[in-house]
């Protein structure tokens, strides 16, 4: 097997830098809490598809083999809420934004996980991880006819938060109507109510907590220990803490190595969320921004700090992409050749995936090639290739310049005849010294937000 390079990780678990060891040499699991589909994807959501998108192009550009599992949640109180509310059957309403999540991914550039499971589907799974918990006493049957995780039964409750369970417990009360023997246990599966989708189990008929659905999903894709497990920060605590707790009660093992949390996305320094309302769907960020300036965007903070949302931030990463394109513009296509940029670029990345270090470099190598463009155009060749194979490492600059800077994505095809017919009708213009036609359609040409750039080589055009 080809050597891999050393990869340093923040574990959130030990709350420092590890170095990655897979279980399996070369090969990576890696588990990914998806969405509840129950409506639209907002921006939010794709700031940890896109964190872990990277993670997985990175560490398979790197030669590792990743088994990304990425879960779907279809059946939640919220589905059902929704569904309700829609008149529509619940399985229905979440196969539809299955699909507007994947079309929405696919615009965005994102891979597409190796597996995909869903709760509905994993439900025997499910009911035997359960039967497995209150076997070995770490589960109970409430007088209701759910059944709980006995919290206090797991003594290590609390490792991944930094949570004890004693603070926890002050000012809470047990919900008696809930038959919990204590506040902090939570559900694992829910007696049926009228109306509501349900499946049968020792219990009764019902359907399962949300906390156990990825643990028996991840336990079946990848084993009971596997090496990354990832989310969003704002699910650190409950879920992922109790994903720990009701993993490691039936295996006896360590659930996952490493554990990754991307920061949040927030507007005006509160986080995007549907609750709140202040949110951004993935279609309408599209409507007004090309795919890959979204991306870039991410890429411009570490996935573990919070990243700000707004149209300034946006426009700041369009405008950086454009100087990258711009780079790469009139120069010919060659193979790629290392140099020291690609030992940079791996050992900025290969510090738990320091993406803004990355773009420093990216932009060096823009300013690089710019001034080999004017005496040496072969050099000039040689750092465009390498920038290319770099940037798509991480999924960018998949565009050519042409394209990119033309924004085709929005322009419709009679949008474009327009432009060129006006950029042809001034080219005449200026060969027939017809100065005053020439500034009348350069002006119109800026009035759609067209930006002309005479050189050498002819006009290029790119909107603004």
């Amino acid at each position: 097997m080809t050597h891999l390079p050393e990869i340093k990780i923040y574990n959130s678990l030990s709350q420092q830098k590890e170095t990655l060891t897979p279980i399996s040499p070369g090969k990576v699991g890696l588990y990914l809490c998806g969405i509840t589909v129950y409506d639209l994807c907002h921006i939010g959501h794709a700031r940890s598809g896109m964190t872990f998108d990277i993670v997985v192009r990175y560490l398979r550009w790197l030669g590792y083999d990743v088994n990304f599992v990425r879960n779907i949640t279809d059946v939640d109180d919220k589905i059902i809420k929704r569904a309700n509310e829609r008149g529509e059957d619940s399985a229905d309403l979440s196969q539809h934004f299955i699909e507007v999540m994947h079309e929405d991914e696919s615009k965005l550039g994102m891979l597409r996980p190796d597996h995909e499971p869903r709760a509905t589907v994993y439900m025997a799974e499910i009911i035997e991880m359960i039967k497995n918990l209150v076997h070995k006493s770490f589960a109970y049957v409430a007088d209701n006819g759910d059944v709980y995780f006995e919290v206090r039964k797991f003594q290590a409750y609390g490792k991944l938060s930094r949570r004890n369970i004693d603070e926890l417990r002050v000012g809470e009360r047990i919900g008696v109507a809930e038959g919990k023997r204590d506040p902090l246990d939570f559900v694992l599966w829910k007696m049926a109510k009228p109306g509501e989708p349900s499946w049968e189990s020792p219990w009764g008929a019902g359907r399962p907590g949300w906390h156990i659905e990825c643990s028996a999903m991840s336990n079946s894709c990848l084993g009971a220990n596997f090496d990354i497990h990832g989310g969003g920060l704002d699910l650190k605590f409950p879920h992922h803490e109790n994903e720990i707790a009701q993993s490691e009660a039936v295996s006896g093992k360590t659930f996952a190595n490493i554990w990754m949390h991307n920061g949040l996305l927030q507007i005006n320094k509160e986080k995007m969320s549907k609750s709140l309302g202040n949110f951004f769907t993935i279609q309408q960020v599209l409507e007004t921004h090309h795919a890959e300036t979204i991306r870039f965007f991410m890429l411009g903070s570490h996935y573990r700090k919070p990243l700000n949302y707004s149209e300034e931030m946006l426009e700041q990463a369009k405008r950086s992409l454009e100087t990258l394109y711009i780079a790469l513009r009139d120069v010919p296509e060659a193979a790629y050749q290392a140099s020291e940029y690609t030992e940079r670029f791996k050992a900025v990345m290969n510090d738990d995936f320091n993406t803004p270090e990355a773009l420093a470099i990216w932009f060096e190598m823009a300013k690089e090639i710019n001034l080999a463009k004017k005496d040496n155009i072969e050099k000039a060749t040689l750092i465009a290739a390498e920038l290319r194979h770099l940037a798509q490492a991480l999924g960018a600059l998949n565009f050519s310049p042409e394209q990119y800077l033309k924004n085709a994505q929005g322009a419709d095809d009679t949008e474009l005849v327009k432009i060129e017919n006006l950029i042809a009708q001034r080219k005449q213009a200026r060969a027939e010294k017809d100065w005053g036609l020439s500034d009348k359609v350069r002006d119109e040409l800026t009035a759609m937000g067209i930006v002309l750039e005479d050189g050498a080589s002819g006009t290029t055009w790119r909107k603004l």
